[in-house]
């Protein structure tokens, strides 16, 4: 699942979704694209509400799905 993220600024920024990510589902590879505000996760069985949720309350704002 690819998901668009605003105020992802720094490689700070990339470890905190990381996390995020990997406290629901340490399987889930987990890649994130500071200068398409993309986020991209794969190999999980994390439901998108749950990634979006983890998101946000790693403190950032989830914009849209990519599909």
């Amino acid at each position: 699942m690819k998901l668009i993220v605003d105020n992802m600024s720094c490689q700070h920024c990339v470890k905190a979704i990381t996390k995020a990510i990997n406290d629901i589902d340490p399987n889930a590879k987990v890649t994130v694209d500071l200068t398409k505000r993309e986020v991209d996760i794969e190999n999980s069985s994390i439901l998108q509400e749950s990634a979006i949720v983890a998101i946000d309350e790693a403190g950032y704002q989830f914009v849209s799905i990519l599909n």
